[in-house]
């Protein structure tokens, strides 16, 4: 009985899916033809969570007095506090630091993939691991071999293509659900 009620509820909820799925695609298809604004708009939007997060480590470390880890919770709070007010204040230099931070993710995730999928050479589907880490790699080069040019599109595409790739995952969500 609970499970049927349930299912009911998910089915009669394909329309709120629908509506995310349409706000994704049109958030991704506007940060793909204005990637400078949706770099922008990323770089504040991390700029305001960083921020966030740095005031609440710094209330909590008031919070639990007496521990030894006080110091570097504080720490820890002021430095992230800096860095989001430093994105929000700064945004264009912003940007540049979060491009450079993810070609240098890129980079990493992409030996880190490589080294993985040779560990499971002998297992199907490794090649999947290897494309996938030369994919990241690539990406990676790409952005350091356009530094720091890149900086005014990259977080922008990728942010669209985020938002694109959640408006048709909600989108076939939603039309899954309606036929439930």
């Amino acid at each position: 009985m609970a499970t049927a009620v349930h299912n009911e509820k998910l089915r009669t909820s394909w329309v709120w899916m629908a509506i995310l799925a349409v706000i994704s695609l049109i958030g991704g298809v506007l940060a793909l033809f204005n990637p400078l604004a949706a770099t922008l708009a990323a770089t504040v939007m991390a700029g305001w969570v960083f921020a966030l997060l740095g005031a609440v480590q710094i209330l909590q470390s008031f919070r639990v007095t007496g521990w030894p880890g006080f110091l570097w919770g504080l720490l820890f709070g002021i430095l992230t506090l800096v860095v989001g007010l430093s994105l929000i204040f700064n945004p264009l230099a912003g940007m540049v630091s979060l491009t450079l931070l993810v070609a240098v993710l890129f980079l990493v995730t992409g030996v880190v993939k490589l080294l993985y999928a040779f560990s499971l050479r002998p297992i199907s589907g490794w090649g999947w691991v290897l494309a996938s880490g030369i994919v990241s790699l690539a990406l990676g080069v790409m952005i350091l071999s356009n530094f720091p040019y890149a900086a005014v599109s990259v977080l922008g595409i990728l942010l669209a293509v985020e938002l694109l790739s959640n408006g048709v995952l909600f989108l076939l969500l939603a039309l899954g659900l309606r036929k439930a």
